[in-house]
């Protein structure tokens, strides 16, 4: 057979790197290799009990058929009630489509937002998936760099300044966020309103960690600034911090005209998110406050945990306030002290090229405490700290 000509949208996408490490984790396990795997961004407790009730509940309910593509009423009120606890009270059921997944809710908007030759504005490091659903879009990157400072956003603002213009159509926010763990000041944020009102671009921000912070530190949804609630798209999910990655349920929420163009791409590609899993969602929104509260309990004693060894080894990481990431200084070289990790210490880790910023590997601790510190016991071993 011929091979077939394949379109420019996939070619210039590259595989994810994230999923790359882990598909290597999973090859050497299955030959019996002991891998600790810290690539892969996924709680390692169970979903909560409630929640698992509930979609039990809804299945014996009948509740399996096709949903309103946009999501359940029932769900879309629950998550503008949630929304507006976080101070976005403009937010009606009918501004939200819900998605299988946070990352669908991400590609839905991409596709509505970006068109050939727009501009997409990244702060770097950032998460491995922008920079692709850019390029599927036919968008153009612009990154900015925030590792010069700590991963903070506020001292970068002077670059972000220089890099957006009114050719940027969109600015991609994540707070807190993945692969760094920083939560962006309110001082940063209303400076991004700011250049946002000045060159009239959109935000897309992701909060799918929102949920996780630590030492009293919260974070701020920049839709909540003034003049922000007509030019923020607003995304969050179900996978981090109810410890749901396998159920697949996200949303976003944005203006009545972005939710009628992205329910094009909703409605023609997935239908709808799956129904019973969506009546899980409600009960994951309403009554598991304390299950959060002990996951992020521990994520603090992990992170502790894993600065503290770090610091052992003389290596200061800049200590996250959010998610349940680090970036690990390393070698120049981050694709070759990864490759290294996980074939001599059989240590899995993301390189901090994959997010727009070598020289660091980025870590889960999203793992038992017992798993993190034989981690850094097989990496020291194999002379790698």
């Amino acid at each position: 057979m011929t091979e077939p000509t394949y379109a420019d949208r996939v070619e210039r996408v590259s595989p994810s790197a994230t999923l790359a490490i882990s598909n290597k984790a999973s090859a050497l396990e299955a030959d019996g290799v002991d891998v600790v795997d810290l690539s892969v961004g996924e709680p390692d407790f169970d979903t909560p009990q409630p929640i698992k009730d509930a979609a039990e509940d809804a299945i014996e309910a009948g509740h399996t058929g096709y949903t309103t593509s946009n999501g359940v009423p029932a769900l879309r009120e629950a998550i503008a009630d949630k929304l507006a606890d976080d101070g976005l009270d403009f937010y009606d059921p009918s501004d939200i489509i819900v998605t299988p997944g946070g990352k669908q809710a991400l590609f839905e908007v991409f596709q509505t937002l970006v068109d050939d030759g727009d501009e997409v504005v990244l702060l770097d490091p950032a998460w491995v998936s922008y920079e692709a659903m850019t390029k599927l879009a036919g968008g153009e990157l612009t990154r900015v760099d925030t590792a010069a400072h700590d991963f903070a956003l506020e001292p970068s603002i002077p670059a972000l300044t220089e890099a957006v213009s009114d050719d940027t159509t969109v600015l991609v926010l994540n707070s807190p966020g993945n692969p760094h763990g920083a939560v962006y000041s309110d001082e940063a944020l209303k400076a991004v309103r700011d250049l946002a009102l000045d060159h009239d671009f959109t935000v897309i921000s992701d909060e799918i960690y929102s949920e996780i912070t630590y030492n009293d530190v919260e974070m701020t949804s920049i839709g909540s600034l003034s003049g922000m609630a007509d030019r923020t798209i607003t995304l969050n999910g179900f996978s981090k911090a109810y410890a749901m990655t396998g159920w697949r349920l996200g949303y976003f929420a944005a203006t009545e005209g972005v939710v009628e163009q992205a329910g094009k791409v909703h409605s023609h590609s997935v239908s709808c998110a799956t129904n019973f899993v969506q009546r899980a969602g409600i009960t994951a929104l309403e009554a598991v406050d304390d299950e959060i509260d002990e996951m992020v309990d521990a994520f603090a004693e992990r992170r502790e945990f894993l600065l503290s060894a770090f610091a052992d080894h003389g290596i200061d990481i800049v200590e996250p306030d959010g998610a349940f990431y680090m970036m690990v200084p390393v070698a120049d070289d981050d694709q070759s002290w990864c490759d290294d990790a996980i074939e001599t210490a059989h240590v899995a880790t993301v390189p901090g090229s994959a997010f727009g910023t070598p020289g660091y590997a980025r870590i889960s601790y999203a793992n038992s405490k017992d798993r993190l510190a034989a981690a850094v016991d097989r990496l020291d071993d194999a002379d790698l700290l």
